[in-house]
């Protein structure tokens, strides 16, 4: 049986775990609404990318113009590495 201390580092383990799985990984980008009901991405630099949903179904629609747009400007255009 285990005693009481080791019932509660199990606990203090399992709930650092947890918060850690709540998080994404560094790298990946994450969906969330936004406490003003905006949809921020994560991820994608230090800051979210926040924008009302009008805002993206704008962009979204503008998806071949940014791709022709990066493709024409590629010389200028630099990357981050």
């Amino acid at each position: 049986m285990a005693s009481e201390k080791e019932l509660k580092a199990e606990i203090e383990r399992l709930r650092a775990e947890n918060a850690s799985l709540r998080k994404p990984a560094r790298g990946q980008t994450s969906l969330k609404v936004s406490e003003k009901g905006a949809l921020s991405v994560y991820g994608l630099g230090r800051f979210p990318v926040t924008l009302y949903r009008e805002q993206w179904e704008k962009l979204l629609e503008m998806a071949d113009e940014i791709r022709d747009f990066i493709r024409e400007n590629d010389g200028a255009l630099k990357k981050k590495e």
